[in-house]
C-alpha cells in the first residue's frame, strides 16, 4: 500500500483506532480501509467549490464529559466558507439559547462536519479542531451572526454515496437572515410557556418584528 497522506505534523490524517481494526479484520475490510485512508487529507482547497455550494451540513461536538451532540446547521449557499486550504469558518445564529455546540467547543474543540449534497448524492467528511470567536471580522459578513466558528482541518475525505437517498430544495427557509429585512421570530418563542425566560433583547419581546409564519412549535 502507498504511504498514507501526511498533515502538518507528517502523521497521518486519518488514523484507525483498535476498534475499527477488529470489525475490519472481523469483516475483511482492513485493506478496502487502508485504501479509502489515503483519500484523506487536511488541505480541503479541492473540495472548496462543493462545501460552498451547499446551505446546510451537520455538525458532531463533544463535550467534557464525552457526551456528544449532533446539530443540523444551515444558512444560505455558502455558510460555509473554505477561509484557505486548512481552514473552514461558518456563523452561529440566533437558536434556541442552549449554546450546546458552541459550549461544547469552548470545553472540547474537536468537531465532525459533514456535508451532503442531497440532489446529486456527494458526501464529505470533514474533521477538524474549532474555537468561536465572539469578535471575529467575518462575524459582520453573515447578516444577524453572533459569531463565527473558524476550524483547522485535520481530516477530510469523500463517502459513498449510495445511500443518499435524492431529494432537492423546495423554497428557502424565511428565518435564514439576509440582512435586507429582519428574520421573522420563531413561533415557540411565543408560547406563553416562555413568558419571562426568553433573553431581555430577544426579538421575540419586540412587538414590530415580523411574527412567525405557521410552522411547527419546534
Amino acid at each position: 500500500m502507498g504511504e498514507a497522506p501526511t498533515g502538518p505534523d507528517h502523521g497521518p490524517v486519518l488514523r484507525y483506532g483498535d476498534g475499527q481494526r477488529a470489525l475490519q479484520d472481523r469483516f475483511d475490510t482492513r485493506r478496502l480501509a487502508d485504501r479509502l485512508a489515503e483519500t484523506a487529507t487536511d488541505d480541503v482547497t479541492g473540495y472548496r467549490s462543493f462545501i460552498e455550494s451547499l446551505d446546510t451540513f451537520f455538525l458532531a461536538t463533544v463535550d467534557e464529559h464525552g457526551q456528544p451532540q449532533c446539530s443540523h446547521k444551515a444558512g444560505d449557499p455558502g455558510v460555509v466558507r473554505v477561509i484557505d486550504g486548512h481552514t473552514l469558518a461558518f456563523p452561529s445564529y440566533d437558536g434556541n439559547g442552549m449554546f450546546l455546540s458552541l459550549g461544547n467547543l469552548a470545553a472540547n474543540p474537536a468537531v465532525g462536519m459533514l456535508f451532503i449534497d442531497f440532489e446529486g448524492g456527494t458526501r464529505l467528511r470533514v474533521n477538524g479542531i474549532a474555537s468561536v470567536d465572539l469578535d471575529d471580522p467575518l462575524t459582520a459578513e453573515f447578516p444577524c451572526a453572533q459569531a463565527v466558528v473558524r476550524g483547522r482541518v485535520t481530516a477530510a475525505f469523500p463517502n459513498c454515496r449510495r445511500y443518499v437517498h435524492p431529494r432537492r430544495r423546495v423554497e428557502r427557509s424565511p428565518f435564514v437572515p439576509t440582512g435586507q429585512d429582519d428574520p421573522p421570530v420563531p413561533d415557540w418563542k411565543l408560547i406563553p410557556w416562555f413568558d419571562g425566560h426568553l433573553a431581555a433583547d430577544d426579538p421575540a419581546l419586540d412587538p414590530q418584528r415580523p411574527s412567525a409564519p405557521a410552522t411547527p412549535e419546534f
